[in-house]
């Protein structure tokens, strides 16, 4: 299979990897009232997927470094496909919570094997485009997943959504997992069977280290945001909940697009003359989205408040691709698949899995304007782990190989 071929499978299975996960929160007011249950349960849910999938994937990635990766692949696209289709035929809640803690383990399986793959099918000069082209399934997905979780919920019920989406992910399912491996490293000349140290020598990178604090400062800022914004919009700005939920989603879908396809081209482009282009690119955009999510709070007009959304959206979303070929680029090729796994662990367990809590607490003692301060915050924070990683991204590189 071409890398062309192989990078928009695997986008397709990532869209409805972001589908998936996203089609609960579209019908949880039908669900709450469905199964009688607490917002503190609703959001259990979200938690419960989470922490599943952020413990599991450093088992995965460990486990792609030495087995089939398109068998991993296929067996967790598998089971979540079979978790969010079972999800519409539950009675409990107990049983829901158990379908999308399995989605986690079925998503985590995927999150860390595929990025390790394009990265093998992709020189390291054309890896920041290719990431970012796979990324575009984030936005996309997530959008469509508010969208036909919330058609299919007004047309036949909320446990339609479910089955809708969940389906089409068993032919993908088989579709991926009859492909044929790539050789690790064959970028690099090729990888042997990794040994223990080189496990340890992953958490002694110094770019590694400072790229997963980056990721995890900004997946925090995403994660508030993303929770919050259409709740801020309406209880802060006035606009009806419908509203609020169909603007920011098209908001976030074309600033999503428009940044994640210029962060990987222009990380490329300048990749030739500047070695740290990524860290660059990444850095400069997250430092750029500061002032626009102040802008968010300090402004009063709408309009301009709905451009300050977009604008943060579009400079957040350009590091998505530069900063995960920057893992590729500073990890041996025999760990790589550990390399993304590890990332996933540290950046959600540091970020989304806790910011919307954070900003909850903050909200309940001086209110929700004031609350979302935190995101300006993390983004800052975020740009100095990139600007901090450029001092040492050439030394690791040449050391690695890469």
């Amino acid at each position: 299979m071409s890398p062309s071929r192989l990078l928009w499978l695997l986008f397709a299975v990532n869209l409805f990897n972001y589908i998936d996960r996203q089609i609960l929160f579209a019908v949880f007011p039908a669900v709450k009232v469905d199964l009688v249950l607490t917002d503190t349960q609703l959001g259990l849910l979200a938690s419960a997927f989470m922490w599943v999938y952020l413990s599991s994937a450093p088992v995965f990635g460990f486990l792609a470094d030495r087995r089939s990766r398109p068998r991993l692949m296929g067996l967790g696209v598998g089971i979540w496909s079979v978790a969010t289709t079972l999800s519409g035929m539950i009675q409990g809640y107990g049983q829901l919570v158990a379908g999308r803690a399995l989605v986690g383990i079925g998503e985590a399986s995927y999150g860390a094997v595929a990025p390790a793959m394009l990265s093998d099918a992709f020189e390291p000069a054309r890896r920041g485009r290719a990431l970012a082209a796979f990324s575009m399934a984030i936005p996309v997905g997530s959008a469509l997943g508010y969208l036909l979780g919330g058609a299919f919920e007004h047309a036949f019920g909320w446990r339609s959504a479910f089955f809708v989406v969940g389906v089409p992910g068993l032919l993908l399912a088989w579709t991926v997992g009859r492909m044929r491996d790539l050789p690790r490293g064959m970028q690099e000349g090729g990888a042997r069977r990794p040994h223990v140290p080189e496990y340890w020598e992953l958490f002694k990178t110094p770019s590694y280290l400072l790229n997963c604090l980056a990721m995890a400062a900004m997946t925090f800022a995403i994660g508030g945001l993303a929770a919050w914004v259409p709740t801020y919009l309406v209880r802060v700005r006035g606009m009806g909940l419908a509203e609020a939920n169909l603007i920011f989603g098209l908001l976030t879908l074309v600033s999503g697009l428009g940044g994640t396809v210029a962060g990987g081209w222009l990380g490329d482009r300048l990749l030739p003359r500047l070695p740290t282009a990524y860290f660059l690119v990444s850095g400069v955009g997250l430092a750029l989205s500061v002032p626009c999510a102040a802008a968010v709070i300090l402004l009063d007009d709408r309009t301009w408040v709905l451009a300050a959304i977009f604008l943060a959206e579009v400079f957040i979303f350009l590091n998505t691709g530069p900063l995960n070929a920057i893992i590729a680029n500073v990890s041996r090729p025999g760990v790589r698949a550990t390399a993304y796994a590890a990332n996933i662990f540290v950046i959600h367990a540091l970020g989304d899995a806790i910011s919307p809590a954070v900003v909850g607490v903050v909200s309940d003692r001086i209110g929700l304007g004031a609350a979302f301060w935190v995101a300006p915050g993390a983004l800052a924070l975020a740009a100095v782990f990139c600007f901090w990683g450029m001092r040492h991204f050439v030394a690791d590189a040449a050391r690695l190989g890469s």
